[in-house]
């Protein structure tokens, strides 16, 4: 370092012009300061690894303090127990593990060491030597931190070639800080919750509580003590089995690492890309992934280790396991229990039964890409597989009245079938039967009605009975019932002396003609 300190205020513009691609011989002739002072100032920010940001943002005192530490001696004692720093910055983040934990280690390693209060200070100014933006202490496992940036990545439409921006998801873990991004179409609720689902798995695990900032998406009502977190996304992290603690209003500090994860992000993803072209998401994506593995894998300024070792290390054995499926995002609506026993979808234009019990009921639905519930005072009435044919009917037979069950029970090719295992003409007259296009009700009680009198005549007797009541052109049970009494299904094809007339009302009598 320069013998004689210059002004921090220069310090600082030195590399903010360093950042901006200035030469370090223009840095010299515009700040009236050597090369060789230039060049040692950046080396010193660079050994750092100090983000432009980071030096803008950091106080003149806070910088002086980072200086004044770099140049000061150091006693042979406190050199050694700086050599435990790095492992105590990985402890301190592990459940349970404290300051006077870990003194109480280097203490009965080194009895003629630092005390307790001596202990902590030094540690104290280490963590400010090497972090002096983000101070604060996380447990391992304990939070994901959740925001989207201010700025946003662009994409061009093949076909059109018109622009179409793009928001950029942004997460981090508190202990290891290790870091998702993804590029995604709208901070709406869907891809809100597609977005940290996929940071999820990503990580391979599930932190105690997930903390958004006040998104729309994540809170419907933000307050100091007791938010309102949006219904959906409650029951998102109910399904993983996690906590949402929004970040508290006019509470700068509770997201202050996911503000700095941005900040970073701004200059490790957003400014690679900024001269590249994409025309997809996925694509605009893969390449922010390359990016991401750097940023992870980039040793943290004054340690030996990077986000992803600590992670890999430290965190993700704290994390809690994922669930076997992922999360169905569920919707809901409300209908009344129809006459029939049935709810209507309007989304789908689809008929879901419920018990015929709750006719007349104001019910909610709740539904997902495939099941729709069915839910009354918070007791469940039903469940179906989501069924999305436009004005067709999902039936269970169990909801149905004892009387209108056999609609569901009963088909058509069933009713052929029967009648077929009886004869020709009763098949051919349980055909006919269907082919009058009544009312499916009204049809099946027909052929039930003809079919039952098998059980009571025979088999043979009524295909005959079929057969005669086709030549009258009567289709109908009553017309069967009525040749099976009077015996006329045993009458011979060209006996007719005596033959009584069959009542049916196609036919008009004698005394019509009188």
């Amino acid at each position: 370092m320069a013998n004689k300190q210059i002004d921090m205020r220069k310090i600082k513009r030195i590399f903010k012009l360093h950042t901006s691609g200035v030469s370090k011989r223009r840095i010299s002739q515009q700040l009236g300061i050597s090369r060789n002072t230039v060049a040692k100032y950046i080396d010193f920010f660079k050994r750092y690894r100090l983000t432009a940001y980071e030096v803008e943002k950091m106080t003149l005192e806070e910088l002086h303090g980072l200086f004044k530490a770099d140049q000061r001696p150091k006693s042979p004692k406190l050199v050694e127990l700086q050599r435990y720093f790095p492992y105590f910055d990985k402890e301190i983040r592990k459940t349970g593990v404290t300051r006077q934990l870990l003194w109480e280690e280097y203490y009965a390693k080194h009895p003629d060491g630092f005390r307790l209060s001596q202990f902590k200070y030094w540690y104290a100014e280490w963590q400010k030597e090497t972090s002096p933006v983000m101070r604060m202490e996380h447990k391992a496992g304990d939070k994901l931190f959740i925001d989207f940036t201010g700025k946003k990545l662009t994409i061009v439409e093949r076909d059109t070639g018109e622009l179409k921006e793009l928001e950029v998801f942004v997460c981090i873990l508190g202990s290891s800080q290790y870091t998702y991004v993804e590029a995604c179409a709208s901070q709406k609720l869907e891809d809100f919750i597609r977005c940290t689902e996929n940071a999820l798995w990503f990580y391979g695990g599930v932190p105690r509580a997930l903390v958004p900032d006040n998104l729309k998406s994540a809170v419907t009502k933000s307050s100091r003590y007791e938010p309102k977190v949006n219904e959906v996304f409650a029951d998102f992290a109910e399904h993983y089995e996690t906590a949402v603690l929004p970040t508290r209003t006019y509470r700068p500090r509770d997201k202050a690492i996911v503000e700095n994860a941005v900040r970073i992000i701004y200059t490790r993803v957003f400014a690679p890309l900024r001269n590249e072209t994409f025309h997809s998401v996925a694509d605009i994506n893969t390449a922010i992934r390359e990016l991401l593995e750097k940023h992870n894998d980039m040793s943290f300024r004054g340690r030996e280790y990077s986000r992803r070792s600590l992670f890999l290390e430290v965190e993700s054995r704290e994390l809690m396991p994922l669930p076997e499926k992922r999360y169905e995002i569920k919707r809901y609506a409300q209908a009344t229990v129809h006459k029939n026993s049935h709810i209507y979808l309007g989304r789908d234009k689809h008929y879901y039964s419920v018990h015929y019990r709750h006719i007349g009921k104001q019910v909610k639905l709740v539904y997902t890409d495939s099941m729709v519930e069915v839910y009354h005072k918070h007791e469940r009435l039903a469940v179906h597989q989501r069924n999305r044919k436009r004005y067709g009917y999902t039936t269970l037979a169990g909801h149905m009245p004892s009387h209108h069950r056999f609609v569901s029970e009963w088909s058509s090719e069933r009713f052929i079938a029967w009648a077929g295992n009886i004869g020709e003409s009763c098949q051919g007259y349980i055909m006919a039967i269907l082919d009058k296009k009544q009312h499916p009700e009204q049809s099946y009680k027909s052929c039930l009605g003809v079919l039952h009198l098998a059980k009571k005549y025979g088999r043979g007797r009524l295909d005959n009975a079929c057969r005669r009541a086709t030549e009258y052109g009567a289709y109908n049970y009553n017309m069967v019932e009525r040749i099976l009494k009077k015996g006329w299904d045993k009458l011979d094809e060209d006996t007719d002396e005596n033959l009584e007339m069959p009542e049916h009302q196609n036919i008009r009598g004698g005394k019509y003609y009188e």
